[in-house]
């Protein structure tokens, strides 16, 4: 296999709990690509809102504190570690409250469009796979591979309750996450949806083994295009003899 590295974006995008974050990271690991989680960009971002007082809800508050805000993925072999004003945060920010105040933070209009931006500057050499809400419609609409991932709310409580060890009420993520899909679909910037080229994978039924082995297809086919034709292009523009 060569060891060119893989030059592609890859956007994944999908609702809540639908598993995108756990497939970037099979992917970024299997194909040699920088894994950039905006789940985790939004988080940490929240987190900053909620240590210094300000309501997920104050939108130009939050527009100030964004204006002194540092976020950075490094990756590690065991996936990234994310860093708020230099301060690794990457435990937490999987708290249930920052992940309450992300949702909260992310419909405003101009953190997302601070967000997308940064994303756009951090994606910008390409060799990535980057899983959110937006990635193939706004950050990256000229992505290589769009994929939607998507699961009914009921098997994505159900892996949401598996992962938090029991822990709680599946019922109460159930609700959280119906809310949670109400405020993404419905908001006006960037709502979630799948860009029209996207490929939509339901894997309500699916393990996670199968619906990364599909998007692995996807990625190997694109690649296989991708060096047969520069193989024509320099094949094309050698001398010909005679």
């Amino acid at each position: 296999m060569s060891t060119e590295p893989c030059p592609l974006i890859i956007a994944i995008d999908g609702p809540a709990g639908a598993g995108k974050s756990t497939v970037a990271a099979r992917l970024a690991s299997r194909f040699g690509l920088l894994n950039l989680e905006t789940g985790a960009m939004y988080r940490a971002f929240a987190l900053k809102a909620l240590e210094q007082h300000i309501e997920p809800t104050n939108g130009a508050a939050l527009e100030q504190l964004a204006a002194s805000t540092n976020i950075r993925l490094e990756p590690t072999p065991s996936g990234n570690r994310v860093l708020l004003d230099d301060i690794d945060v990457t435990a937490r920010i999987r708290q249930p409250d920052v992940t309450q105040a992300a949702s909260q933070v992310s419909v405003h209009p101009a953190i997302r469009r601070w967000m997308v931006d940064l994303q756009r500057e951090l994606g910008a050499g390409g060799g990535i796979v980057m899983e959110g809400r937006d990635i193939g419609t706004v950050v990256f609409p000229h992505a290589d591979i769009k994929v939607f991932l998507d699961a009914s709310p009921e098997a994505r409580s159900e892996r949401r309750y598996a992962q938090a060890g029991g822990a709680g009420s599946q019922e109460a993520i159930l609700r959280e996450i119906r809310e949670r899909d109400e405020r993404d679909r419905t908001r006006a910037q960037s709502p979630l949806k799948p860009a029209p080229d996207a490929v939509v994978i339901d894997s309500t039924n699916l393990t996670l083994d199968q619906v990364v082995a599909r998007i692995e297809s996807l990625v190997t086919a694109r690649l296989d295009a991708h060096h047969g034709h520069a193989s024509h292009v320099d094949a094309s523009s050698a001398p010909r003899e005679g």
